[in-house]
């Protein structure tokens, strides 16, 4: 039938039906966008971007589990952590809210290269002042009684002049040598620490005295600081009976030594609200800048001053400037050296009143040199932390300390302590294996002014 045959009527119905048609075929042809619901659930290949946990095989060094205890410090408040608990009740003690990383030694299953007699390197950071120069000649010593003993064959040293890029070369040059061992006080506690694994890897221990370094690979030789800020403070507090006015003098700003102090001293002050800290200045452990910061709070600060704590060797000059400020002498805490016993010597206890520590050269050497010489012959270290008491020196012990070439020019000279800070019987005990290394024996220590 032609289409001009067609009523309007079965026309209208025509179109009506191919109008449904098209509709239907409309909605069925949007189903095809359901389809992407699949794909998009192939971004589950992401997955295989799972390379990203690649960096566990930093794993499998043995010895990189051994910063498994970096995990260890931070047991729940108040907790003690359990390489530290391990250790004697008393050596636990010069642990308390250290900042330093305590780790599980590196060397528990350490044997050195060879039988001594052994290579002993030494790399310094630093041999401007005294005190440096002091911890090199006694480290020398040392190794001098040893090599008569026919345990050391030789002694080397090496200065970086506060250049981290040096003392790497240094140590490196040390590698290239074959020492049996390295001793250092680091420039830097984390710019070593690569370094230190190559000698790790070749077989040489690493071991660092005042300046502990972040690296598993080394075993540090050390001090408390934050202890120390804490108890100077805390004998300030006994010799005024918890009430008076303190002026603190600090090293030099934002050092980590200084600020560990710094803590121990205000976490000590919370409990004695009758102390007051009058003023805060920084001497950067150099004597004319302590001397003009101390006379500089002076002048603004007219109230009475009752104690000065400071945590360096600059005590002599903190006294002088009281004295030339025309104000009374007060309690003052430290460490000891030859000019301030030759400035008590001069004033009496009555213009020089002293509370403190001996941070000394030979305390310094003494214990690494000591843990060096165990490393080598087997000891094997519970971790990588060893913990040094600082002598404390009370006013009635000045006596003790004095000797005869101790005067205010005295600034080279250091006192020795009247007993071993660190005893053998306490060294054994940071060792699962320890004992005696002979010929060493503190009586054997020279005194402050040759006889």
């Amino acid at each position: 039938m032609s289409p001009k045959h067609l009523s309007w009527r079965t026309l209208f119905m025509m179109v009506a039906l191919l109008i449904f048609v098209g509709l239907l075929a409309a909605c069925g042809g949007a189903q095809p966008t359901a389809a992407p619901e699949k794909p998009t659930v192939a971004p589950e290949a992401t997955k295989a971007s799972e390379p990203t946990k690649a960096p566990e095989p930093t794993k499998a060094p043995e010895p990189t589990q051994a910063p498994a205890a970096t995990e260890a410090p931070a047991p729940a408040a108040g907790a003690v952590n359990p390489l530290v608990a391990a250790l004697p009740a008393e050596l636990q003690a010069y642990y308390t809210n250290t900042t330093d990383p305590i780790l599980p030694s590196a060397y528990d299953n350490f044997k050195p290269k060879g039988e001594a007699p052994w290579k002993i390197c030494y790399a310094d950071s630093y041999q401007g002042n005294p005190w440096r120069v002091a911890v090199r000649e006694d480290l020398m010593r040392l190794a001098d009684e040893f090599k008569a003993a026919g345990k050391v064959s030789s002694f080397e040293n090496a200065v970086s002049n506060n250049d981290v890029a040096q003392q790497i070369a240094n140590i490196r040059a040390y590698i290239d040598k074959g020492c049996d061992i390295i001793l250092s006080i680091p420039e830097s506690a984390t710019g070593l620490n690569d370094v230190i694994k190559e000698a790790y890897d070749a077989g040489i221990p690493f071991v660092t005295m005042a300046g502990p370094v972040t690296s598993p690979y080394a075993i540090n030789t050390s001090s408390n600081y934050y202890k120390w800020g804490y108890d100077m403070a805390e004998g300030i507090a006994k010799n005024l009976n918890g009430k008076g006015n303190v002026l603190m003098v600090e090293g030099i700003a934002g050092h980590p030594i200084v600020l560990a102090e710094g803590q121990g001293y205000d976490d000590a002050m919370k409990q004695y609200p009758d102390l007051k800290t009058v003023a805060r200045v920084n001497g950067d452990w150099t004597l004319s800048t302590t001397k003009q910061a101390v006379l500089q709070a002076l002048a603004t600060h007219p109230e009475p001053i009752d104690a000065v704590w400071t945590t360096g060797s600059e005590s002599r000059v903190v006294a002088e400037a009281f004295a030339e400020a025309g104000r009374p002498a007060p309690l003052i805490t430290g460490s000891l050296t030859g000019d301030i016993m030759g400035y008590w010597k001069e004033k009496g206890d009555a213009g020089f009143k002293f509370y403190g520590n001996g941070v000394l050269p030979g305390a310094t050497a003494e214990p690494g040199f000591r843990t060096a010489i165990r490393l080598l012959e087997g000891q094997k270290p519970k971790l990588n932390l060893l913990m040094v008491p600082l002598p404390e020196v009370k006013q009635e012990d000045l006596p003790k300390w004095y000797d005869t070439c101790m005067t205010t020019d005295a600034t080279s000279v250091f006192p020795v302590p009247p007993t071993d800070p660190i005893s053998e019987e306490q060294l054994n005990a940071y060792f699962t294996n320890g004992a005696a290394t002979p010929p060493y024996d503190y009586a054997n220590t020279p005194p402050a002014c040759p006889k």
